[in-house]
């Protein structure tokens, strides 16, 4: 015990000494305490903390920027500088500066005031938008009725091509100006329907499955018997063709017709029925030999092996696998021919 009455606590005897609170006035903030208070927002940063969630920027790096807290977003996240979220907000609106642009985190919308503008100003830029709006529409109308003149436009050189020069003019005068302007466009439309049914792949079908049971069909088509394992294995008739050669294919056809009738079927007077039989006659002929060579192909793919590989000492291939291949190939071509 001091004289004061105190106790005097010596290194010796007690080496924990008891600790004042004054000791940690700079760690502890205390409530009531201005001097604490002060130095707690280095500690514990609080809402009046201010960091650009842009630049990330602080209240000291610009002391004169003006900042604002456009949405519900807590803590420092909700301050932005007024010019940084400017340019954030023309980057999302793409040059639209009525679009609706909302906080990435909180997902609130943006409350955007503007200038008050003239009558003039606000006509020109209601005019603008309405413009901009019926763009889509106009052009959707144009690129159809494009379409619908250049159908209209075939068809009656079509019509003039089948029927004659003479005849096809006379032909649509004398017709209903309302079923021309409905049967005209109809003729390239039903040309690429017509195109589009495989009508050889039916016939392909049919023959695969009923000319080995057929005793007449199994002579005069000896290239459609086949084992029945074939079929199994593969049975994939239909083939399908770029659309653009569909186009062209079905569009060309009363050219080929008219071209197939005036040379072998010049005897027809009739105009008509020289393109009728012409185009019979070459759909009839490319569609048997479009079916001979899907077939020709089928019996190659059915018919492959795959060879065992041999290699010779010095690591070449040995002859039988490359007069294998040679076979394969002569036989390849004897069958397409």
């Amino acid at each position: 015990m001091e004289p004061d009455g105190s106790t005097n606590y010596s290194s010796v005897n007690d080496p924990w000494p008891p600790l004042h609170f004054s000791e940690f006035d700079n760690t502890y903030p205390v409530q009531g305490n201005s001097e604490l208070d002060g130095d707690s927002k280095s500690v514990f940063p609080g809402d009046h903390d201010k960091r650009c969630w842009v630049c990330f920027a602080c209240e000291e790096d610009d002391v004169i920027a003006s900042w604002v807290k456009p949405c519900r977003c807590k803590g420092t996240t909700k301050w932005v500088h007024q010019t940084c979220l400017q340019r954030w907000i023309d980057e999302k609106q793409k040059f639209n500066s009525l679009a609706e642009v909302s906080c990435p985190q909180c997902k609130t919308k943006y409350i955007i005031e503007f200038p008050k503008m003239g009558s003039m100003v606000l006509f020109v830029h209601f005019f603008d938008n309405l413009i901009h709006k019926a763009c889509p529409y106009i052009a959707s109308f144009l690129i159809i009725g494009s379409i619908y003149s250049s159908a209209v436009t075939y068809g009656a050189m079509t019509v003039m091509q089948v029927c004659g020069h003479n005849e096809g003019l006379t032909l649509m005068e004398k017709a209903d100006p309302l079923s021309l302007l409905v049967g005209l466009p109809a003729i390239p439309v039903g040309l690429i329907t017509v195109r589009v049914i495989k009508w050889e792949d039916i016939v392909l079908k049919f023959l695969r499955k009923n000319t080995c049971r057929i005793p007449f069909l199994r002579y005069l088509l000896p290239c459609f018997v086949f084992p029945e394992e074939y079929l199994s294995r593969s049975n994939d008739v239909a083939s399908e063709s770029p659309p653009v050669r569909e186009l062209c294919g079905a569009l060309l056809l009363p050219s080929i017709a008219t071209l197939v009738g005036k040379a072998l079927f010049d005897d027809v007077k009739h105009n008509f029925y020289r393109t009728a039989l012409g185009g019979f006659l070459f759909l009839t002929v490319k569609g048997a030999i479009k079916i001979y060579h899907k077939q020709t192909l089928f019996l190659m793919r059915c018919g492959r092996r795959i060879k065992d590989y041999e290699e010779d000492a010095d690591g070449s291939e040995t002859g039988s696998n490359c007069s294998t291949r040679a076979d394969s190939v002569s036989n390849i071509v004897a069958h397409v021919l």
